[in-house]
């Protein structure tokens, strides 16, 4: 059974900001509660190509994975997907205008759970729509508090 989780958030802040700071990698760990380190197998700055290691804990059990830029349309859209690692999955990033200046936020996550993973599917998406919300609406109080 596959993983699609989206969520979504309107944010107070220009979209070139809210972009800026969601997409770059320095700032996972500042916003995702659950990401503890993000470091560059590439050379930075972020383009199609680029690789990048993470560390992450989820549901207890400590994650390392790569993922790889897919898609990079800067201040519109950031497509990565896991080069290696538990759980093959990709992760959009969307950012459009909202009518009173602010931005709306999308976060995807998407994946095909293989071996034992994927009979705690359902499970596993209902963690992620959780961690995801709480993980936008703590970008949200960063941006909008003012956070660089």
């Amino acid at each position: 059974m596959p993983v699609d989780v989206v969520t979504e958030i309107e944010i107070d802040r220009p979209r070139a900001e809210v972009a800026a700071f969601a997409a770059d990698p320095a700032n996972a760990s500042v916003w995702y509660e659950n990401i503890e380190s993000v470091e560059w197998e590439t050379e930075p700055p972020a383009a199609v190509g680029s690789r990048l290691a993470f560390v992450a804990r989820f549901l207890g059990r400590r994650l390392a994975y790569t993922y790889e830029v897919r898609e990079l349309v800067p201040g519109d859209r950031l497509v990565m997907r896991t080069a290696d690692g538990p759980f093959p999955m990709e992760t959009t990033y969307a950012w459009s205008d909202t009518p009173s200046g602010g931005t709306r936020m999308l976060l995807r996550n998407r994946g095909e759970p293989s071996g034992f993973s994927r009979f705690a599917a359902p499970a596993l998406a209902a963690a992620m729509r959780r961690a995801n919300e709480k993980d936008l609406r703590r970008l949200k109080l960063l941006l909008e508090r003012g956070a660089p």
